[in-house]
């Protein structure tokens, strides 16, 4: 590892095309990312606006069927059984709209979960490059002193 680090760094410090090519790996994996990141911001809130919008209906249905209900008690009428079916019908939906709400609550949740791993993750690749870079450094100076040292020792041996 140290070698081919080395080795991709050259005399002006500048790293290899290797490091090149990875560094636009990284680039276009994260613009992937993002970009799939995009798509999902984007469909979680056609789905929020699509369950408002299905909420809303069924409160408004819902309050048209109350009244039609009060009036409906009123007489006594054949269309009853029918007004009772439809409130049934209105009552499973409100229902199952109250679920899938609690999914995307939870499906929220579970993305800015999965975001805040993923910045964590890249503060821990940047701190450990960052290492990195350093103990290279260190090396590089430590083995530029020894060569000065052992050219002192040549050049006073001859």
């Amino acid at each position: 590892m140290k070698k081919s680090l080395a080795a991709s760094i050259g005399s002006s410090g500048r790293l290899s095309a290797d490091d090149e090519e990875e560094d636009e790996a990284s680039k276009m994996a994260i613009a992937s990312y993002q970009a799939r990141e995009e798509e999902i911001e984007r469909r979680k809130m056609e789905v929020r606006e699509r369950v408002e919008s299905q909420l809303s209906r069924a409160e408004e249905e819902a309050k048209r069927l109350t009244q039609v209900w009060e009036e409906l008690e009123v007489f006594t009428d054949p269309m009853r059984k029918d007004v009772s079916s439809v409130r049934k019908r209105l009552d499973m939906a409100s229902r199952d709209l109250k679920s899938l709400q609690q999914i995307c609550q939870k499906k929220e949740k579970e993305y800015k979960e999965a975001m805040e791993a993923f910045q964590e993750k890249s503060k821990e690749k940047a701190q450990l490059t960052t290492a990195l870079m350093e103990l290279v450094n260190q090396s590089e100076n430590f083995r530029m002193k020894k060569l000065e040292e052992l050219s002192k020792i040549l050049n006073l041996k001859a």
